[in-house]
């Protein structure tokens, strides 16, 4: 006889989520897709986030300001999603909702787990890491977003049998012909002034951790200095609802450089996807200068995978989990942690002779997002079954 399906019921409960901004919102928007193809999704997220969701899952929005308005209430939501749905499984889409992930599974006998990314393990805060590291301990599985992750989780004292390893995915562009990549790459110059030199590219928030003020005081000048037509040209900005991090003005940056570099640094801030492309197809190196910080890691590096996406290479601090997101001599360098002259002669060196794109795409594509969905599946348990 036929089977039928068995779908798996999940919730995921998450304040990352479009339209805010950033790698986890991204990474939780392809989670919540990639689960609706085996699972009957439920979702608690912030404002705006249900209609930027596909059709299929239930959506329920939550303010996310101030932060104890939407603990409660993402709590609420979680209740009475788990009395009428009665899921599986509850996942929290980081460590901020671990709590309301295990206590709405042990109400209606499911299990529980987090994807964690790094910060949500370390936070520099009190409350948090006597209240919130506990029920990460509790949960049934944690997922973790690399190697250097998965090493914070085990001093954090969760149990290392709980722990799966599963890397952010990566959107693959398509490769433009080379007369549309050189039309597009000539019109991205000319519309912020870029010059003919080569473009160093920086993409990311404006937080300290992602040492740009640093790169800009202590490697550019080296740089400069060798290649002086070169441009650094910064995109991101300021994530204005983002947690916990501090955040640089394009004015302190600037304030790190000398007079006569200062025409060399442009700041484009927030982009379209499509812009972005335009950037990195047309830029010569991605430089990733990440400070080395327990308090504030960085877990994974994804805009290194997506750089290695587009065949350009990134060349990095080998911190947190950046190692991870870079293969070295393959998809860009990687230098030691704060060795600013080390880093520049690494850039100097990537525009002298580039890596070839080929088998940097070739890198990049074990990290799409099918292969992601996958292996999330994979460990939550939730791939399709048929029953007899």
């Amino acid at each position: 006889m036929r089977g039928t399906s068995q779908r798996a019921r999940l919730l995921l409960v998450t304040r990352n989520l479009p339209p805010l901004q950033g790698g986890m919102e991204r990474l939780n928007w392809h989670l919540l897709q990639q689960l609706q193809r085996t699972t009957d999704v439920q979702a608690v997220g912030p404002h705006g986030s249900a209609r930027l969701a596909l059709p299929g899952p239930e959506v329920r929005e939550v303010p996310l300001r101030p932060l104890w308005r939407f603990l409660l209430a993402a709590f609420w939501h979680c209740l009475a999603l788990g009395l009428r749905r009665r899921p599986n499984l509850y996942l929290a889409g980081s460590g901020l909702t671990a709590p309301h992930a295990w206590l709405v599974s042990r109400v209606f006998n499911g299990r529980s787990a987090a994807y964690l990314h790094g910060l949500d393990i370390t936070v520099d805060n009190a409350v948090y890491r006597r209240l919130w590291l506990p029920f990460l301990r509790r949960l049934d599985v944690v997922i973790v977003n690399s190697s250097a992750t998965a090493a914070l989780a085990v001093d954090a004292g969760i149990a290392p049998a709980k722990i799966h390893r599963v890397h952010p995915g990566v959107a693959l562009p398509l490769v433009p012909d080379p007369a549309r990549r050189a039309a597009d790459g000539k019109a991205f110059r000319a519309q912020h002034a870029l010059g003919e030199g080569p473009l160093l590219l920086s993409v990311g928030r404006l937080t300290p951790r992602k040492g740009l003020l640093e790169f800009v005081r202590d490697a550019l000048p080296a740089i400069l200095q060798a290649h002086p037509n070169a441009a650094l040209v910064v995109i991101g900005g300021a994530a204005s609802q983002a947690l916990g991090s501090e955040m640089l003005t394009p004015d302190q940056i600037l304030a790190a450089a000398s007079p006569s570099m200062a025409p060399r640094i442009h700041f484009i801030g927030e982009v379209s996807d499509e812009a972005l492309s335009v950037a990195m197809h047309c830029a010569a190196v991605h430089v990733f200068p990440v400070r080395s910080q327990r308090s504030d890691p960085e877990g994974f590096g994804m805009v290194a995978i997506e750089a290695a996406a587009h065949g350009l290479p990134t060349v990095a601090y080998a911190s947190g989990g950046v190692v991870d997101a870079v293969a070295a001599g393959i998809s860009g360098a990687l230098v030691a942690p704060g060795d600013s002259a080390a880093l520049a002669e690494a850039v100097i060196e990537m525009i002298h002779r580039p890596l070839p794109s080929v088998p940097m795409r070739a890198f990049a594509s074990a990290f799409d997002w099918d292969a992601f969905g996958r292996q999330v599946r994979d460990v939550l348990g939730v791939a399709e079954r048929t029953a007899p």
